[in-house]
């Protein structure tokens, strides 16, 4: 588990358990990312700041996986881990939250915000559209 008191992470935390979520936007050169850091990742500029997602997206790539790599897993066999990019460039490491409603492949495929509770935490998910 990601620690959610790890600073600039404890903000990314703290907003997705107010239902809001947000990622990083550099100043110096306007890139966006995700997980949260304390500089750009492009130019390494400490000049950054918060700002909100649309909750839009798309998928880039997908996998279902039916062999638990690890215990905290195995009950939610089959599961799915999915790479979205957001409407406004940051991509994040996620699940689909209606992959079974989809037939075949969904990649390129419109997705929508989902903020869910799991792991006693508020986690960013996505529902396909």
């Amino acid at each position: 588990m990601p620690d959610p008191t790890d600073d600039p992470s404890s903000a990314y935390w703290g907003y997705l358990e107010g239902g809001q979520f947000r990622f990083q936007h550099c100043r110096a050169c306007a890139n966006a990312w995700l997980p949260a850091r304390s500089q750009c990742p492009k130019c390494w500029s400490p000049d950054w700041e918060w700002e909100d997602a649309s909750g839009g997206g798309r998928v880039v790539s997908w996998v279902v996986f039916h062999t638990a790599f690890h215990e905290a897993f195995k009950e939610r066999l089959p599961y799915n881990v999915a790479v979205v990019e957001l409407e406004e460039g940051p991509r994040l490491i996620t699940n689909l939250t209606n992959l079974q409603d989809a037939p075949g492949d969904v990649t390129d495929k419109p997705v929508r915000l989902v903020i869910e509770r799991d792991m006693d935490r508020a986690l960013p998910r996505f529902r396909l559209v």
